[in-house]
């Protein structure tokens, strides 16, 4: 872990931003497409960079909003990685989102959110949060092996039904599905029916598969000569160096993805569930806890 100064700390336009505390993450997940080379880390990417001083830079952006806004983050670095219990970035920057009256969106893995619920449960009280939370696997021992260093999905969807409780909305990200490795309809069906179990508003599919690029690709397929032996060599074989990795199994799984989101009333057209995360109406109610 290392320190540094940052300059911003909010990207993008159009009336939603995103902003990310940390670069790295601990989480070792086997999948990580922020370990690629194209977003040119220049550390070890469990030497987590930490924006210091993002509370301070946070409370002058949204100071200089002539407009309120979500302001998201999780998309690049766990928000609720193991630094965090220590820094709390991720809480000072939320204080500042709800002092300045904006919405958050924040994504994880991580049951440490929970450390965060007074929070969530006040900025959706008084603006709007959503909660994003990634569901890969269901089966404990295979997650373990996935996602080492974080809490299975069993506990995670625990978490989610402690935010609907509270009545704060959530988007679940059912991403990547790894050939030949999760992408049974046994996992899906079970992750999908929990889903509909915590009442959450959406689920994230990007037609069941998983992508790999320079960086990332070395990683996983490391993962698989450790715990999958074979399996290397099947990819190669079926997908080369190919960047989208669709499962064999997608058309079944997507069709069985869309059957249970439908049944539902789960919103699972991935615009849809943007549209739905960006969007601070200027009157929001919470969820019916009913």
């Amino acid at each position: 872990m290392h320190f540094v100064n940052a300059k911003t700390i909010l990207s993008g336009s159009g009336g939603c931003y995103g902003m990310n505390i940390y670069r790295g993450c601990t989480h070792g997940c086997i999948y990580c497409d922020s370990r690629s080379k194209c977003y040119q880390f220049t550390h070890p990417f469990e030497d987590i960079e930490v924006k210091q001083n993002a509370p301070e830079l946070l409370e002058k952006a949204l100071r200089s909003k002539r407009k309120r806004c979500m302001i998201g983050t999780g998309s690049m670095s766990d928000p609720y990685m193991h630094c965090e219990e220590e820094l709390r970035l991720t809480r000072k920057c939320l204080e500042v989102i709800l002092r300045n009256g904006f919405g958050a969106a924040v994504q994880t893995k991580s049951d440490r959110i929970l450390r965060d619920i007074d929070l969530l449960d006040e900025i959706n009280r008084t603006a709007k949060c959503v909660v994003q939370m990634t569901l890969t696997t269901y089966d404990d021992a295979l997650c373990k092996i996935l996602e080492p260093n974080v809490c299975n999905t069993k506990r995670r969807i625990e978490v989610l039904k402690m935010m609907r409780e509270r009545g704060i909305p959530a988007i679940v990200w059912l991403t990547p599905v790894l050939p030949f490795v999760n992408d049974t309809e046994e996992n899906i069906t079970a992750i999908l029916n929990e889903c509909v179990s915590a009442g959450v508003k959406g689920v994230i599919s990007f037609g069941m598969g998983m992508t790999l690029r320079e960086g990332d690709r070395e990683y996983y397929y490391a993962a698989l000569d450790r715990h999958f032996p074979g399996m290397k060599e099947r990819y190669i074989k079926r997908y080369g160096n190919a960047y989208e990795l669709p499962s064999p199994e997608a058309g079944k799984l997507t069709k069985i993805f869309r059957r249970i989101c439908s049944e539902n009333g789960i919103m699972y057209d991935p615009e849809k569930c943007f549209s739905y995360m960006r969007e601070l109406p200027e009157r929001y109610e919470q969820l019916s806890l009913f």
